[in-house]
């Protein structure tokens, strides 16, 4: 019964959340469950009925970060793009909007240093990269691009775009602030697909 309570009280998303939070503003290394828990205003005794240990919750927010690129992603191809952009060009700049509008979970799903978390971060990111490079490849393969570019174009792409992010991140500077230059980033990037 009282663990039925803490459940509906202290929800996983609410945890997620402030645990997000946490790892960007400290750091992971200077974050316990313990701390977490007092942040929610909670024991932390009560985060281990959703997470095991910090590392587990830790990959929970990487995976939801990358699940909700991946739902960007393909609502971006599923959509009509911008006037004047190819659906691969909106590709490219969804992303680029998300990493400069979500910098923190940008950081952690693709800056991340520390070598236990890359572990973490390592799978999801060649996930994304995949989901991204086939959306690619499907659009070169559509307009009757020769083959051998297929494995490089979406490999460039993706690095290049990342480049951008990585660059303006630092700035704190939201994606319409740069919205021309990613523009003209793009349309230089995808000049001959």
């Amino acid at each position: 019964m009282a663990r039925r309570a803490v459940e509906q009280e202290l929800s996983r998303e609410r945890i997620l959340e402030a645990a997000r939070h946490l790892f960007i503003t400290k750091g992971y290394r200077a974050i316990s469950m313990r701390s977490i828990g007092q942040h929610l205003g909670y024991s932390h005794g009560s985060l281990y009925y959703h997470f095991k240990e910090k590392a587990e919750l830790f990959y929970a927010i990487v995976v939801e970060d990358f699940n909700y690129v991946a739902a960007l992603l393909n609502e971006a191809m599923n959509k009509p793009p911008e006037e004047g952009m190819t659906r691969v060009e909106q590709l490219i700049m969804e992303f680029i909007r998300f990493g400069l509008n979500h910098p923190h979970q940008y950081e952690i799903m693709f800056m991340i240093r520390d070598e236990e978390l890359l572990a973490y971060c390592r799978a999801e990111q060649g996930r994304c990269f995949e989901l991204f490079a086939s959306i690619v490849r499907r659009h070169m393969k559509e307009e009757g691009y020769v083959s051998e570019d297929w494995q490089s174009v979406p490999l460039t792409l993706f690095l290049s775009a990342h480049g951008f992010i990585s660059y303006y991140i630092q700035d704190k500077v939201l994606f319409e602030d740069v919205k021309a230059a990613a523009v003209a980033h793009i349309k230089v990037l995808c000049r001959s697909l």
